[in-house]
């Protein structure tokens, strides 16, 4: 991994408590909220500004804008929602570009296990009696911010302890 420990450290705190409630969000109402997207484009801005060389900060809203890009015209095509191509925007700007690939495994490995567990917990009667509302029970869609939100604290953490 090209993270540094020190900026995962950095991000992790704050991002955290984000990444808990887009999962929740997008489990409960199937919609990743826009503030949570704001919030996390805020984290970054602030917090990246200590975390990352100016260099590197600035990179990183270039990337930014290309996935965001992408995301709109996948979401143009109904690849994926709205809410899930916004956030992975910002999402993006946690990552140096040359740890795309490491992301992307730690993204189809929480993926596959955000599917399967989301899956199977919503045939178990007592899970849908805990959380009896959740439109995601009842959708035939996946609430990808559960998967996203993972994915991004799965890789500061391991940035965090593996990091150089």
């Amino acid at each position: 991994m090209h993270i540094t420990s020190a900026s995962a450290l950095w991000f992790l705190p704050f991002l955290a408590p984000i990444t808990i409630w887009v999962a929740w969000s997008d489990l409960k109402f199937m919609k990743i909220p826009n503030v949570a997207v704001i919030a996390t484009f805020i984290v970054f801005a602030g917090v990246g500004l200590i975390a990352l060389p100016f260099d590197e900060y600035l990179r990183r809203y270039v990337q930014f804008a290309i996935v965001l890009g992408i995301g709109f015209v996948g979401n143009l095509l109904r690849l994926f929602g709205a809410g899930d191509a916004k956030f992975g925007a910002a999402m993006v700007l946690f990552l140096p570009l040359n740890d795309l690939g490491p992301f992307l495994q730690i993204l189809a490995i929480t993926l596959l296990a955000a599917f399967v567990t989301h899956r199977v917990a919503k045939r178990v009667p007592y899970i849908q009696r805990t959380a009896p509302d959740w439109e995601s029970w009842q959708r035939r869609d996946f609430p990808m911010g559960y998967a996203l939100g993972s994915a991004l604290i799965f890789y500061l953490g391991f940035g965090a302890f593996f990091g150089r």
